[in-house]
């Protein structure tokens, strides 16, 4: 298990060898194996602003670069801006009608009126109005300190700096969009071209392409003959030039304030100035944020998917192996010496499921047997990703018999099978030696008839072990000990044979359906129990 200031002590095997603490770790239900983030693949679903918690769709993130138009971070410190107001007195505009202001304005105006009656000559009106600028509430930085203007509302249009380099910037961006779009289109021709026919004998209107003249018509659409191929924008080459500017005299003689003198982090904040002090530093627009679902790279089922609203916080699937996996967690270790002598081990066995869970302790696979579970695993995988391709050529090509799938044109219109995690052998030497129960045990039922069970309350159970380091261990060495855990699980995902054999079948059927919900799995877990005393310590 882990911890936040201890080290993994407990750690389980994924498929792909890799070794990761429970909380790290992810369950498939349709698999029934255990995932690490690199036997998951990431998918965007959504971006949103984390302070104004704005949802905005992917095309229109394109177009803001991936930042939210009304939030600003602090150019100081990093954190958000707040909008603050405050009352500022202004002269009223010629022509104004004084009446359309607040009551605050009118009483303004009443005092000035009856204090300058006794003044001769006119009178100039002073208007209050609430002005908004931007703060930080941490390191107490304000727009007014690089002179940014207030503005008369709260969401008011805020002034953005000029960067020196803006329109370089914008033509390289403009050149390699045409070049990305002349590469499309010419992608487009070579398929078109080397495409075949879809009948033998096609109709006429296909011959002549009225048909789809016609439909693009009615829809509004340009022939699509009359495209033009568009050329890449000719732009200026960068040319380096040896002459530089000296530096001046200043920078060589005066003083450095390092107040005024922006730090690294600040700097990068900044890419497209990066000022080097701080009354240049600007406000910029926040980051977004995105909520992401998880994806099993096997079976292409989600794992972890998130709601769609910003402000939710919870999961539509949650499939954390915490929830389906027996919880192991180290209790107690009696000091370990060299002598060969056994000491005892506490572990903690926790059934996160409602159902009853049979736990099974055994011994660690063979290396020649791990090899042969890789070489089973890399099979399924080069079977699933063969069979989608197989099944996506004969979709395209079931038609008809002229008809030609794209599959035989090229590899690339194939689909593509996932990229599964190369499996690999465990990265752990085992040095310890674990005596193993004879029996097997259920968690969440009262079975005391196995001794070395020592506690049990509700889904907990402590068990003692006994374990020996080996005899080439060196002291002020950790000590290793492995097992597998094989645990019974109820799988509540249907399955469509299983549900299509149910539906067909006899009521007298419906236990056999149930019991193969019913599975068996295994797991790999290490433990580290600490360092091997010398001898001669107690």
């Amino acid at each position: 298990m882990a911890f936040f200031n201890l080290l993994n002590r407990v750690e389980y095997a994924c498929v792909c060898g890799l070794l990761n603490p429970l909380t790290k770790l992810y369950f498939c239900r349709h698999c029934m194996k255990l995932r690490c983030g690199f036997c998951v693949c990431q998918e965007v679903d959504s971006n949103f602003c984390s302070n104004c918690l704005e949802n905005i769709p992917s095309s229109e993130t394109k177009m803001r670069k991936n930042r939210c138009n009304t939030c600003f971070n602090c150019p100081s410190c990093q954190h958000t801006l707040s909008v603050r107001a405050s009352i500022a007195t202004v002269p009223l505009a010629a022509g104004a009608d004084s009446k359309e202001g607040s009551p605050a304005t009118e009483d303004a105006a009443k005092a000035a009126k009856s204090g300058s009656s006794s003044t001769p000559g006119p009178a100039v009106k002073q208007v209050t109005k609430k002005m908004y600028y931007l703060a930080c509430l941490t390191c107490r930085w304000n727009s007014h300190d690089i002179g940014i203007p207030d503005q008369t509302a709260a969401t008011g249009q805020w002034p953005e700096p000029e960067y020196p380099n803006a329109t370089r910037f914008a033509l390289l961006l403009e050149h390699y969009q045409s070049v990305v779009l002349h590469d499309k289109q010419e992608r487009q021709e070579l398929w078109r071209r080397k495409m075949p026919k879809k009948s033998q004998f096609p109709n006429l209107t296909d011959r002549t392409g009225l048909t789809a003249s016609m439909i693009r018509r009615q829809m509004g659409w340009s022939d699509g003959k009359v495209q033009l191929k568009t050329t890449p924008i000719p732009i200026k080459e960068s040319v380096a030039s040896e002459e530089v500017d000296e530096l001046p005299a200043e920078l060589l003689h005066a003083g450095v304030n390092l107040r005024t003198v922006t730090t690294l982090t600040q700097r990068l904040a900044q890419p497209a100035k990066q000022s080097a002090s701080v009354s240049q530093l600007y406000p910029q627009h926040k980051l977004l944020s995105i909520k992401c679902s998880l994806r099993c790279r096997q079976c292409d089922h989600n794992v972890i998917k998130s709601e769609y609203n910003p402000s939710s916080i919870k999961y539509r699937i949650a499939l954390f192996a915490a929830y389906h996996v027996p919880d192991v967690r180290l209790v107690r270790c009696d000091p370990l010496k060299c002598e060969g002598a056994e000491s005892a081990l506490l572990l903690r066995i926790t059934n996160p499921t409602i159902n009853e869970m049979t736990v099974t302790i055994m011994e660690l696979p063979t290396v020649d047997e791990e090899q042969l579970l890789i070489q089973e695993l890399k099979a399924m995988a080069l079977e699933s990703g063969t069979a989608a391709s197989v099944a996506s050529a004969g979709g395209a090509g079931g038609g008809g018999g002229g008809q030609t799938s794209l599959t035989s044109l090229s590899q690339g219109f194939a689909r593509q099978g996932t990229l599964i995690e190369e499996p690999r052998l465990v990265d752990r030497a085992v040095n310890g030696t674990l005596k193993l129960p004879d029996s097997s045990f259920t968690v969440n039922q009262r079975d005391d008839s196995a001794e070395f069970i020592v506690w049990r309350k509700a889904n907990h159970v402590v068990i003692r072990l006994g374990v020996q380091p080996k005899p080439d261990v060196q002291p002020d060495e950790d000590v290793v000990v492995g097992f597998t855990l094989q645990y019974t699980y109820f799988n509540t995902v249907a399955d469509k044979s299983v549900a299509s054999a149910a539906a067909t079948s006899t009521p007298s059927l419906s236990g056999t359906s149930k019991e193969q919900k019913w599975h068996a799995l295994n797991t790999r877990i290490y433990i580290n129990l600490g360092k091997l005393q010398p001898v001669g310590v107690e």
